[in-house]
């Protein structure tokens, strides 16, 4: 298992973005103090539950993220309730979306 961390820079503050790679998998989110935008293995209703804003950031086995690198260049494809209170929307870039969470 290998953990990488990446900082963005947002209009509203710094969001940390955390990477972790196993053999032909990764978990990618990125996180602010408002809530996180996430690869597709997070459930964001059970977040929802807990109290958490997230949203889920666009990625397939056949176009994954891959890399934090990348993950700016996505787009949301849900957001829980309270990730829509922010302001973050389906169809939102998620250069947009890392402003919300800051």
């Amino acid at each position: 298992m290998e953990v990488q961390t990446k900082t963005f820079e947002t209009p509203n503050g710094l969001v940390e973005g955390v990477q972790t790679k196993w053999p032909g998998f990764n978990i990618l989110l990125v996180t602010g103090p408002k809530g996180f935008l996430a690869c597709p293995a997070i459930d964001v209703d059970a977040c929802e539950r807990y109290g958490a804003a997230a949203a889920i950031v666009e990625s397939t086995p056949d176009n994954p993220i891959g890399t934090l690198d990348r993950f700016p260049n996505r787009k949301i494809i849900k957001a829980n309730a309270k990730a829509q209170a922010l302001g973050i929307k389906e169809g939102m870039g998620v250069t947009d979306a890392f402003a919300l969470i800051a």
